[in-house]
C-alpha cells in the first residue's frame, strides 16, 4: 500500500472517531428536543422513513423489505462511507417496525444474497417467526438473481417462496475458511512468535498447518450449524430431514431445480409476488411501501466524507478494510464475501 493509500486510511479512521464524539454528543443534547418535535409532528421514535411504491389504504399496507449482499453486522462503518448493500442493524430495525405497526398486514421479503453469517441469519430468522407467531402476519419471499445458502436460510419461514428461473439459490451449508501462508513466510525469512495460554487459542491460525484436534473441534461446531439449518428448512417447508439432506450438501441450483424439490413454491418477479400476496390476503387496496434511512447527521457527515474522497477504488479500498472480518467464522455463505 503506497503513502497515499496510508494517508487517506489515517484520515478516513480519524474523520470516522471525530464523527462518533459529535453523534453522540448531538444525541444527548438533542434527545429531549427531538423527542418533542417527533410528538408534535405524528413522527416514529424508529429513525426510519418510508416510500410509497403503490398508493392505496394506509390502514391496510404491504411492507416491501430488502436484503441485498452479504449478510453480516459490520457496525456503522459502511454506511459511513455512504456505500450501498446490507446494513444488519437498519434491517433488524425494518422487522421490529413491521411487528408493532398495526398498518402493516403482509410482508414481501425480496432477497438478493449469496447468505452471510450464521449469527446474523439465525437473528433474522428467529425475528421473522416471533413476527409471524406474535402477529400473523404473512411472508412471502421474491428471490433475485441469487438468494443461496444464508440468503435461503432467512427466507425458509416465509409462507410462499418464488424464484426466478435462473435464480442461483441452494448452497445449504456451512462453511469456515482461512488461509495458510506458514511455508510462504518461512520462505521469506519471517518468523511468526505466539505466545498462547491454550492449546486451541491460536485456532485457524495462518501461520501454521491445523491439527487433527482442532479440525475435529472446528468440524464438531460446523455440524451443529448445518443441523440447525436443516431443521430450519424441515419446518419452514415441511419437509423431512431425509429430504432435505437430499439436497443439503452444499449443491447449488436454479430457480426451476429449486420448484422441483420443494424449496421454492412459484415463478414470479417481486411485481408478481406483490400482486399474489394482496390477492391471496384479499389486500386488493392495500399501500405497497418500503423503509429508508431518515436523514441525520451521520448522513451528511457520509455525504462529506464521499465528497472529499470521492467515489474512487481508494475509498471503496478503505470501506473493504474498515467493514469486513478478519477473523475466520462459520458462514451461511456461497461464494466468497
Amino acid at each position: 500500500m503506497n503513502t497515499k493509500r496510508w494517508i487517506a486510511l489515517v484520515v478516513a479512521a480519524a474523520v470516522l472517531g471525530i464523527s462518533l464524539v459529535i453523534n453522540s454528543a448531538f444525541a444527548l443534547l438533542q434527545g429531549g428536543f427531538s423527542e418533542s418535535v417527533d410528538e408534535l409532528m405524528g413522527s416514529t421514535q424508529t429513525g426510519l422513513s418510508e416510500t410509497v411504491m403503490e398508493d392505496g389504504d394506509f390502514n391496510n399496507r404491504v411492507a416491501v423489505l430488502n436484503v441485498d449482499g452479504v449478510i453480516q453486522d459490520t457496525g456503522d462503518a459502511a454506511s459511513f462511507f455512504g456505500t450501498t448493500g446490507y446494513n444488519h442493524s437498519f434491517f433488524m430495525e425494518q422487522l421490529e417496525n413491521i411487528k408493532e405497526d398495526a398498518s402493516v398486514k403482509a410482508v414481501v421479503l425480496a432477497v438478493n444474497s449469496p447468505g452471510g453469517g450464521v449469527v446474523e441469519s439465525a437473528e433474522i430468522y428467529d425475528k421473522i417467526t416471533e413476527i409471524q407467531e406474535e402477529t400473523g402476519k404473512p411472508f412471502y419471499v421474491s428471490m433475485g438473481a441469487i438468494a443461496a445458502s444464508g440468503g435461503y436460510y432467512i427466507a425458509a419461514p416465509a409462507e410462499k417462496i418464488f424464484v426466478n428461473e435462473e435464480t442461483l439459490t441452494g448452497s445449504i451449508g456451512v462453511i469456515m475458511q482461512s488461509v495458510n501462508y506458514g511455508e510462504l513466510a518461512e520462505r521469506y525469512g519471517v518468523d511468526f512468535v505466539t505466545i498462547k495460554s491454550g492449546p486451541y487459542k491460536d485456532i485457524m491460525s495462518p501461520t501454521r498447518d491445523m491439527t487433527e484436534d482442532e479440525r475435529a473441534l472446528l468440524q464438531e461446531m460446523l455440524d451443529d450449524s448445518y443441523e440447525s439449518f436443516v431443521d430450519v428448512i424441515e419446518e419452514g417447508r415441511s419437509m423431512t430431514e431425509e429430504e432435505v439432506k437430499a439436497v443439503a450438501d452444499g449443491r447449488i441450483m436454479n430457480g426451476r431445480q429449486a420448484v422441483e424439490v420443494n424449496l421454492a413454491d412459484d415463478f414470479g418477479f417481486e411485481e408478481d409476488v406483490i400482486e399474489q400476496i394482496k390477492t391471496d390476503f384479499d389486500l386488493g387496496n392495500a399501500e405497497v411501501f418500503q423503509y429508508g434511512n431518515d436523514q441525520g447527521w451521520g448522513s451528511l457527515l457520509s455525504m462529506k466524507v464521499n465528497s472529499f474522497f470521492g467515489n474512487d477504488l481508494e475509498t471503496q479500498m478503505i470501506s473493504k478494510l474498515l467493514t469486513e472480518y478478519s477473523s475466520p467464522r462459520m458462514m451461511y455463505l456461497y461464494g466468497d464475501k
